[in-house]
């Protein structure tokens, strides 16, 4: 183990040459008995530096498994043993930063914890005063509802509760988006299978599907899975479902695949709308992002047309997808347990755009 150690090496090899250097030079000058005692003598000398040499290694070796344990979530950095010298000398400063590192670690995770527990405060004072708006509209409308001469006020206030539901969908992917920057999201790492992971994203968009008149169609391998949280991964895939749902036209259709491989599980998403502009591309998991719009909005999915469609517009009165946030939120909730997300176009056999497609890998964990 000493001599994988190039100094100590070249030191070892200078010092055996010394000594059959001396041997020779007594051989020559004296006789053969005297060589065999010089070189003795000075094999003998080497010892002390070789046994100094091999305790100061022993001890930095120590010290790096030490190191290595506060590396792997160990808090205590402790030399009690380290005698008197310099090595001593770096395990003090060593355990110096350690303790500092540790008590920074600590800041950062109280600072989180607080962070946590203030984004929860402010999504329950914002949800109060919205379920509130909510129910005293809904009292309203139904009032209305009972005279004959109120249509159009009916009308204005179906669409204020439209924008009040959409307002509290923002709020919260915006609230689910600063606990992911934050790290106070906490992921379960346990095997989800994917068929049940596909139904469970799409059970809230069953109605919507129906009513846009798209058929949602799933192609999964029999056993296809991987390891991660299956509630945060269906709110990512609901996500994309959603932005498939409002891209594609009726009589349209969304298409789930997933199959498994020696590396990988992944899921395919296509939808048949007109696709995702090629200028938007790089852009569209960005937060905010507001897609061009070409002609009669092809060109850009869903989230990138809604975006620069007016309030009140046949396809989307209000849409709160609009403003980028919804694929932003799932390529961060994918992407925070090791996944990834990416987003391009599908095309038929002579190269035309068929539908805006997006790839979701979650990579098998390999043992080391």
């Amino acid at each position: 183990m000493l001599l994988r150690n190039r100094p100590l090496a070249r030191t070892v090899c200078a010092w055996l040459i010394i000594a059959a250097a001396l041997a020779a030079l007594a051989a020559a000058l004296f006789s053969p008995r005297v060589a065999l005692i010089v070189g003795g003598a000075a094999l003998l000398g080497g010892i002390p530096f070789l046994a100094h040499t091999y305790r100061r290694y022993h001890d930095l070796a120590r010290l790096a498994e030490r190191l290595d344990a506060v590396l792997h979530g160990e808090r205590e950095l402790a030399f009690e043993r380290m005698n008197e010298g310099e090595l001593a000398i770096l395990a003090s400063e060593l355990d110096k930063m350690v303790l500092r590192l540790t008590l920074t670690a600590d800041d950062l995770a109280r600072e989180r914890q607080q962070l946590a527990d203030a984004l929860a405060d402010i999504s329950h004072q914002l949800k109060t005063p919205l379920t509130a708006l909510s129910l005293t509209t809904e009292l309203v409308r139904k009032d209305l509802v009972r005279r004959s001469d109120c249509a159009p006020e009916v009308d204005r206030l179906r669409r204020i509760e439209q924008l009040e539901v959409h307002v509290q969908e923002l709020v919260a992917q915006l609230l689910r988006l600063a606990r992911l920057d934050a790290g106070a999201l906490a992921f379960a790492h346990a095997p989800v299978e994917v068929s049940e992971l596909v139904d469970r994203a799409a059970r809230p968009l069953a109605i919507a599907y129906d009513l846009a008149d798209v058929t949602l169609v799933t192609h999964i391998d029999n056993g296809c899975s991987f390891t991660g949280d299956i509630a945060w991964t269906a709110e990512a895939l609901g996500n994309i479902l959603k932005n498939c749902l409002e891209a594609t036209p009726a009589g349209g259709a969304v298409t789930v695949s997933a199959h498994q491989d020696l590396v990988a599980c992944r899921i395919h998403i296509t939808d048949t709308g007109p696709g995702i502009a090629e200028a938007d591309l790089p852009h569209i998991f960005e937060r905010f992002y507001r897609g061009t719009r070409t002609g009669n909005g092809e060109g850009a999915d869903a989230s990138q047309v809604a975006a620069c469609e007016p309030a009140g517009t046949a396809s989307s009165p209000v849409n709160p997808s609009g403003i980028g946030i919804g694929l932003s939120l799932a390529r961060a909730l994918i992407s925070a347990q090791g996944g990834t997300l990416t987003a391009g176009n599908a095309h038929d056999a002579a190269g035309n755009v068929t539908g805006a497609c997006f790839d979701i890998t979650f990579f098998k964990d390999v043992a080391v």
